[in-house]
């Protein structure tokens, strides 16, 4: 493994489930990536959080937070641009079988949301970490995404690692070696992290980064491609935790 990684890719969503965004930089800390994630759509009267995979229409809406403001644009062009305030009315929410305490916001976020999915939802502020399935970092190399789209034919996905929805695409020049990281820590610009255990992957990947529509049927070939966990889910990538706080620029 090397002593530190070069990074080519860095990106989240600011808000869970809408845009992976494309960064020049990004600043990771104990809880992950800083701005990741930072709010959530939920069903406040199912109490639960919007999950991805079962509303793959939010891929397409772009959303980017600049100090107070959080803007949000629709594949359609409509957009909402303000400031989404805290409102001091707290939800407990479901997450995947556990709870997480959310406080929901004021602005015009949640009705532009509710019109585009056709069902009421709330725009939720949340803790750091609370709205992620794994640990906050997600890590992925470029030799895997080239190989997996040689192995499946679909070329494009060795540009289109915002699909997989990784914090960072690193340099590698093994196909799957990150797989062999788990428990190391490796530098990274300057922050340290500690690489963890496999990604398990869910139809997500099915659908298309920017439009969110399914155009491949990439979950069934990594199921024949990697290992799977005892769900039969297959893994691609590694979790990851920073050891130390710092920004990690792309490399071009």
């Amino acid at each position: 493994m090397p002593a530190e990684l070069v990074v080519r890719q860095a990106g989240f969503a600011p808000v869970k489930g809408m845009r992976h965004l494309a960064l020049d930089a990004v600043r990771l800390d104990e809880h992950g990536a800083v701005g990741d994630r930072s709010h959530c759509l939920v069903d406040v009267d199912a109490t639960r959080v919007l999950k991805t995979v079962q509303h793959p229409s939010l891929v397409g809406v772009v959303a980017r937070r600049q100090g107070d403001v959080l803007s949000m644009t629709l594949p359609t062009g409509e957009a909402v641009a303000a400031p989404a305030l805290r409102s001091g009315r707290t939800i407990t929410c479901d997450y995947w079988g556990r709870p997480v305490g959310l406080e929901l916001t004021d602005g015009p976020h949640a009705a532009l949301l509710s019109e585009w999915l056709g069902r009421r939802v709330g725009l939720a502020a949340a803790p750091r970490g609370g709205v992620v399935f794994g640990d906050a970092l997600t890590v992925i190399g470029t030799a895997s995404l080239r190989e997996l789209a040689r192995r499946t034919g679909h070329d494009a996905l060795a540009d289109q690692a915002a699909r997989f929805r990784s914090t960072v695409v690193v340099e590698t020049g093994t196909p799957y070696v990150e797989d062999s990281w788990a428990g190391r820590d490796v530098v990274m610009g300057e922050a340290t992290i500690r690489i963890g255990g496999p990604v398990p992957r869910c139809a997500v990947v099915d659908h298309h980064p920017e439009t969110g529509t399914r155009d491949v049927r990439l979950l069934k070939a990594l199921v024949s491609e990697r290992p799977t966990n005892r769900a039969g889910e297959p893994m691609l990538g590694v979790y990851a935790r920073c050891t130390r706080p710092g920004q990690v620029t792309v490399s071009r």
